[in-house]
């Protein structure tokens, strides 16, 4: 009796392109590109002159073999806000890792705020994201990535998972910024360590690139209090800002990041650019 043949499971692709160009006072679109899954919005805003930008994974989620590729470009002088439509969601793996790869470039006198709400693992799944990002001599960026294993308030644990994360950040062609995190096998057992997060099942990276980052560091010290700390770094290649918190759950930790992400991002973009709506608690 022959064996039936294993069915491959359908996987999702997406492919989304974004360029925005400064003109006439204000950042406007420029080019846009999307394909498969991925999506990309723009809401009317009256708060200012920066273009705000929403990502949509229509999928609902993320699985092994899923592809995922976002581009933003924002040219000269431009300003744009990017988020995302919601938390997405990493689902259990049955063959690979979703992959999602990031490109940003950032041109001359521009400013980027890329703010994507918490990416949320789930037992048993496996994602590789990378990023890269190119900036000019003197652009901006404000960059987010929060991360949460399991949601506390449904009871879910997160025993086995595989979480790659590669970061390359380069101002003017040199590297500003470079990291890689890499977690695979028993997160509860993982995270429990004094050198991880202490058992805290959520943590997020808050990075600002611009030259009077010192004078936000005892601000925003004092907005995460002991969740976290704050770092300014200058190297050849410039000035960036370091923020890290962990925290017991969700909720938590969007309670810490909520407020440094609005200060920053006035300070960056402008202040009529604080905290974008998607990401009200």
């Amino acid at each position: 009796m022959a064996q039936a043949s294993t069915a491959r499971l359908q996987r999702t692709v997406g492919r989304g392109r974004l360029s925005v160009r400064h003109l006439a006072g204000r950042t406007r679109l420029g080019r846009l590109y999307q394909e498969g899954a991925a999506k990309v919005r723009m809401p009317k805003t009256f708060d200012g002159d920066a273009l705000d930008a929403v990502l949509i994974n229509t999928a609902g989620g993320l699985t092994g073999g899923d592809r995922f590729d976002w581009s933003v470009d924002v040219g000269a002088h431009g300003r744009a806000v990017v988020t995302t439509q919601a938390c997405e969601k990493v689902y259990r793996a049955t063959e690979g890792a979703a992959d999602v790869a990031i490109d940003i470039a950032v041109g001359p006198g521009a400013a980027l705020a890329w703010l994507p709400q918490e990416t949320i693992l789930f037992d048993r799944s496996a994602l590789s994201r990378r990023v890269d990002i190119a900036l000019a001599a003197d652009a901006g960026l404000l960059l987010v990535e929060p991360v949460i294993f399991g949601r506390q308030a449904m009871g879910e644990a997160v025993s086995q998972v595989h979480f790659g994360d590669r970061w390359r950040i380069r101002r003017d062609g040199r590297l500003l910024h470079a990291e890689d995190f890499r977690l695979t096998g028993d997160a509860r057992a993982l995270l429990a360590r004094t050198s991880v997060t202490r058992g805290d099942i959520a943590f997020a990276t808050l990075l600002l690139v611009h030259p009077n980052v010192g004078d936000l560091v005892a601000p925003l010290r004092k907005l995460i209090g002991s969740h976290g700390g704050v770092s300014a770094i200058r190297s050849d290649a410039g000035e960036r800002l370091v923020l890290r918190v962990v925290a017991e759950s969700g909720l938590a930790l969007r309670r810490a990041l909520v407020p440094a992400i609005d200060r920053c991002n006035r300070f960056l973009i402008g202040a009529g650019h604080g905290l974008p709506k998607l990401w009200q608690i």
